[in-house]
């Protein structure tokens, strides 16, 4: 038999660390977490988090997250090694990968 007793927000979650992109701004963002009915999500160079409904996000296609990335090669790279890298389950490499992400962003693409 099956239960149909899940609310709408807990039938449509999002892995921490998904690229989504939030219809409400048209912005690319990455999942955070879940706040109660919301979805924590902060831009993939960095900034501020902030929450939204889950029926406002649909996933991210890869020409939108390799657009995001203003066409830096590297940046693309080291995002796929990170995606690899949070999947595998290892902490140690999934930290690493960040790390090496954030300081790209930082060192390349400071403004």
């Amino acid at each position: 038999m099956h239960d149909d007793t899940t609310t709408p927000w807990e039938a449509m979650t999002y892995r921490e660390g998904t690229y989504v992109i939030d219809a409400l701004s048209g912005t690319l963002a990455r999942v955070m977490g879940v706040v109660g009915p919301r979805v924590r999500v902060r831009r993939p160079d960095g900034g501020r988090e902030w929450e939204v409904v889950p029926q406002a996000l649909r996933l991210a296609t890869r020409e939108e997250r390799v657009a995001a990335a203003v066409g830096c090669e590297e940046c693309v790279s080291l995002r796929a090694a990170q995606r690899r890298a949070v999947d595998s389950g290892g902490t140690q490499g999934a930290v690493a990968a960040t790390v090496a992400v954030r300081r790209h962003a930082r060192e390349a693409h400071a403004s």
